[in-house]
């Protein structure tokens, strides 16, 4: 398999680069509205075709690329079924395998940081890799103060989804705040202050229930804007539309 893991600077979002070296058919988790041309530079560069676009949920700190990707190649925008997004090709669920060529990725349905949060699941003969979406994070995990987030809710999705997995298997988030790049089940287990060490389920909600964080800065347009699989709405602020006119320009 080819993979490649990339990084938006401004909301800190991991995009990642699946593709099938045989037929050449890619695959982007997660891709960013304003990281459109770099990914598509990645992919010439390489020589690879983009086929589809995979949504882990809709995102409240960055618009997705999904629909500029799709303008731009024709891939296929997949996003979790439950949504039923008008905008959406394909509507992913748990226990129906996503192929691209030779590469097979496992939704796993992970409610709790939002109420239809999937995350996806790659195994080879060799290792397992685990992109977790905004759900495990490395030594944290996502919020549930919006969205119809829930703490219980994540706090079963890790326990009974991730750490159900192998030890050996690599996590790799859809987020990171201090340059980090990917852990593993056993690391997470055994340190991520809110969920390792076996932390019970009330002491996880009380902590998360406290937190009382701001709200991302872009989620007034970035989930209605998602909800479109990536369009730029008219509430944007002027001084976050610079990829937006360029979108409009073609």
């Amino acid at each position: 398999m080819i993979f490649k893991q990339l990084f938006e600077t401004d909301s800190s979002t991991y995009t990642y680069l699946l593709a099938c070296p045989k037929s050449r058919e890619a695959i982007l988790i997660d891709p960013v509205f304003s990281t459109v041309e770099r990914d598509l530079q990645v992919l010439r560069d390489r020589d690879l075709k983009l086929v589809a676009t995979l949504e882990t949920h809709v995102h409240a700190d960055h618009l997705s690329g999904g629909k500029r990707l799709k303008q731009r190649t024709g891939s296929q925008i997949m996003c979790p079924a439950m949504l039923a997004l008008p905008c959406a090709d394909v509507g992913i669920q748990e226990g129906q395998p996503i192929v691209v060529g030779s590469i097979e990725l496992h939704p796993l349905f992970t409610p709790g940081h939002t109420d239809h949060h999937h995350a996806y699941l790659f195994e080879s003969p060799m290792h397992k890799l685990l992109f977790t979406g905004d759900a495990l994070l490395i030594d944290a995990c996502g919020r549930t103060d919006f969205q119809s987030g829930n703490a219980d809710d994540l706090y079963n999705s890790i326990h009974n989804k991730f750490f159900s997995l192998p030890d050996e298997t690599l996590v790799y988030p859809a987020h990171d705040y201090e340059q980090r790049h990917v852990s593993s089940i056993a690391q997470e287990k055994a340190r991520n202050p809110r969920l390792g060490k076996g932390r019970p389920k009330e002491d996880f909600v009380a902590l998360m229930d406290g937190l009382d964080l701001p709200y991302p800065r872009k989620m007034a347009f970035a989930v209605p804007g998602n909800e479109a699989c990536g369009s730029c709405p008219e509430n944007v602020p002027p001084e976050l539309r610079g990829p937006c006119a360029a979108s409009d320009q073609g």
